[in-house]
This record gives structure tokens, C-alpha cells and sequence, in this order.
């Protein structure tokens, strides 16, 4: 499959942009070959500045959940920018996305809209800063959350070892606040708060992980954070950027039944217009300018065309869709690990509704980050340029996750398990 117009338009790129692109993920540097230039899609489907197309399980990243060029919010676009694109002011689309979160997310009663994903989970750390008036959060390894200056710290030679900064740029006083424990260890956690307790503002955590690939939480995991916040006076923050509106209609916590103190919001709930959000209870949520101290503000938060496109996704999204949506789910990753047994391919997977990781791995359990790195990058390499060639778009990293939306037909998916069987033959 040629891709003459990507190879262009990528040596152009790097010429005026740092790596030749935007997020740095999109460069292909763990999977090797040049990034894909894409110039539309209608479903699950892209197509190239080449023209070639390709089944999508991208999905920008998880936003797409109905799949490119959904004429409810295609229409819902179109219909606010003929009144207007900003306003820098309240409008009704932003009240009514707003009323349509709290009905659906039972521990939130305000929300603040904001314009990503990270500036939700900065706006959410800052806000359990000021409100418990403590310096210190826990996050987990591997568990992503914007890049925000606390949240790029990563672990010691312990847990209970303060973080040191993980990107230039990060001041070493700040990360110290950060401490970094492994993903479903309640032990470390524990040993945290025993050490630390009444200096910890919040625990933030993905409670289903989808930056190092697709993780679940393990039983008593998600339940003993919340006990744990409760006894020490810290504010539990659920990241769901990735998970809300996803996994079900009202994110991973309708599923583990558990309600944190704040929630993060991205992605599906703009429709793939750039957006966030933050929300929980009055009582903490009016800490927030200018009911309370904590200052946070953004000239197009409440942005009326992410507004308008999130509320028109929302409205598709019943409890029909989601059980269609995790059953479809159910089947395509079963039919990949029967796939795998017939060829001798060592493959873990795991996944959730509308959320999938292959591990190229002997471990039968992937649960943390220590156990994501041991997985074979080689192999998954090897498997994505060949899935590549063959009209198939998985995410260019072997530690992100897959997305299957309400677009993928039947024919779609039996697409890509028959080139996944072709891949899997030339990985033996």
C-alpha cells in the first residue's frame, strides 16, 4: 500500500513542527514507518491523502464512539455555527450538555466545562488542593493524566519514595508532591497512607486504565480507595477522559458502583471537539471562583460547537447501545485470542465495553505497568505495520488502547480477523 502523500506531507511537517507533529504519540517512533496523513471518514473508516482506506479502531482516541461523520452531531455542528462558533459568554448549549452529565453521573451535582482532558485533571487536582488545604496527591504508574506539571512524576525506588520529575521542565519541589504507586496494589497504598495520610489532598486514578493499554481494576481495588480517601480526609478523583460515556452510560463508575469526590471528563463528551470537563458535589464544586477561592478559567470553556456536539452524541447513547456495543466487543476479542491459540501466538488480552488491548506476551495476567513492559513492542510492532498495509488502523504504540464504537459492522470486523490471521501466520 502506497503512501506517497503521507511520506511528503510528514518530511514537511517536521520542518515546522517538533517531530513533525502535534502530540507525539502520532510520530510512529514505536512502530516505525511514517505517520499516516489522513483526509477523511464516514463510519469505521478512513481514508488516506493517498486515497487508501482503512478500517479505524483509533477512533481519535476514543471520542468516536457512533464513528466519523455522524450526521446527528455533523448537523448539530452545522446548525450552532450558523449562530454562532464562540461567545466567550453562557449559552444554552453548555447549560443543557451540563444538566445531561449531572442526570447521568449520580456523585456529581456542579460540573465546570473546560477545553481538554488535561485541563480538567490539573483544574480537578488543584480544586482537591484548595479544598482540603494539602499539598500531596497519589497517582499510579502508568496510569496517564494530561501533562500537567504534578502528574508527569513517576515512581522512586519505592512507593512511598516521593516522585522526581519525568519530563524537563517539571521543578523537582513540585513532583516531590506527587507520589507514584503501582496500578491495582492496595498493599502500596495502604503503606501510602499509613506514612502519609493526613498530608494527601487526593488519590487521582483511571478507574479503568487505558494509557498503558486497557487494565481493569482488580476486586476490592476501586472500593478500597474510597475507603481509604474517606478515613483520611483526601478527595477520591475518578479520571474518566478515556472511560466516561464509554464503558457505559455513566462511565466506569455505574459499572464498579462506586462514586468518587471529582470526575474528569474528555473525548466522548465533546464528540472529538477539543473539551473537558470536572464535576462533584456542591459542597466541593463551589470552592471554584467565584463562589470560593480557587481561581480557574478559560476564555472558551462552555464552547457552543463542542457543546452542541457533545449533547447530540449523548442523546444516542442508551442502555441499548451499550449492551450492543459490549457484546460486539466480547465477540471480536474473543474471535483475536482464538485466532491466536490456533497459530501458537503468545497473546494476553483484556478489555471492557468499547475498550480492547492485545499483549503480545506469555503472562496470562496483565494488570500494571510493571506487567504492560514485559510485553513484546517487537512483536506488536511486526503486527501493526502489517495490519497497516492490509487496510487496518490500530494505534501506532503497543500501550495504548483499541476502540471498538457503534460503526464497526460485522463485515468490518470479519475484515480485520481474517487480516489478523494473515498477520498472525508471518509472527510464528
Amino acid at each position: 500500500m502506497k503512501r506517497t502523500q503521507s511520506d511528503e506531507l510528514f518530511a514537511r511537517a517536521r520542518a515546522v513542527m517538533p517531530g513533525g507533529v502535534n502530540s507525539p504519540v502520532r510520530a510512529f517512533k514505536s512502530v516505525g514507518g511514517t505517520p499516516v496523513f489522513f483526509a477523511g471518514g464516514h463510519g469505521a473508516r478512513l481514508t488516506d491523502m493517498d486515497g487508501n482506506q482503512y478500517i479505524d479502531f483509533v477512533g481519535s482516541w476514543g471520542p468516536l464512539i457512533q464513528g466519523y461523520n455522524f450526521q446527528p452531531v455533523v448537523e448539530a455542528i452545522i446548525e450552532q455555527a450558523r449562530l454562532a462558533t464562540s461567545f466567550g459568554a453562557p449559552c444554552l448549549p453548555e447549560l443543557k450538555l451540563v444538566e445531561e452529565v449531572v442526570a447521568r453521573i449520580p456523585s456529581i451535582e456542579q460540573v465546570r466545562m473546560v477545553n481538554s482532558g488535561t485541563e480538567a485533571t490539573l483544574s480537578a487536582i488543584r480544586l482537591a488542593r484548595g479544598f482540603t488545604e494539602r499539598d500531596v496527591i497519589v497517582k499510579f504508574a502508568g496510569c496517564f493524566h494530561g501533562h500537567g506539571d504534578s502528574l508527569l512524576a513517576k515512581a522512586g525506588s519505592g512507593v512511598l519514595t516521593l516522585g522526581l520529575p519525568d519530563s524537563p521542565g517539571v521543578p523537582k519541589a513540585l513532583a516531590q508532591h506527587t507520589l507514584t504507586v503501582p496500578y491495582n496494589d492496595i498493599e502500596a497504598v495502604n503503606e501510602v497512607f499509613t506514612r502519609m495520610g493526613e498530608q494527601i489532598a487526593c488519590v487521582i486514578v483511571e478507574p479503568i486504565a487505558g494509557n498503558m493499554g486497557c487494565i481493569l481494576p482488580e476486586l476490592g481495588f476501586l472500593e478500597q480507595l474510597r475507603k481509604l480517601t474517606r478515613q483520611h480526609g483526601s478527595l477520591l478523583i475518578f479520571d474518566e477522559v478515556m472511560t466516561g460515556f464509554r464503558v457505559a452510560r455513566g462511565g466506569a463508575q455505574e459499572l464498579y458502583g462506586i462514586g468518587p469526590d471529582i470526575t474528569t471528563f474528555g473525548k466522548i463528551i465533546g464528540a472529538g471537539l477539543p473539551v473537558g470537563a470536572y464535576g462533584g458535589t456542591v459542597k466541593i464544586m463551589s470552592s471554584l471562583a467565584p463562589e470560593g477561592p480557587i481561581y480557574q478559567s478559560g476564555t472558551l470553556s462552555g464552547n457552543p460547537l463542542a457543546m452542541a456536539a457533545g449533547l447530540a452524541l449523548l442523546n444516542t447513547l442508551d442502555a441499548e447501545f451499550y449492551q450492543s456495543l459490549n457484546e460486539k466487543t466480547e465477540n471480536f476479542v474473543a474471535a483475536v485470542r482464538a485466532l491466536a491459540t490456533s497459530h501458537g501466538i503468545d497473546l494476553t488480552t483484556n478489555h471492557t465495553c468499547g475498550m480492547f488491548s492485545l499483549f503480545f506476551t506469555q503472562q496470562t495476567t496483565i494488570n500494571n505497568f510493571d506487567t504492560v513492559t514485559q510485553c513484546s513492542a517487537e512483536q506488536y510492532r511486526h503486527f501493526f505495520q502489517h495490519m497497516l498495509d492490509r487496510g487496518v488502523y490500530f494505534a501506532p504504540s503497543a500501550f495504548e488502547s483499541g476502540f471498538i464504537n457503534g460503526c464497526h459492522t460485522a463485515e468490518d470486523l470479519e475484515f480485520t480477523l481474517q487480516a489478523i490471521e494473515e498477520v498472525f501466520r508471518t509472527l510464528k
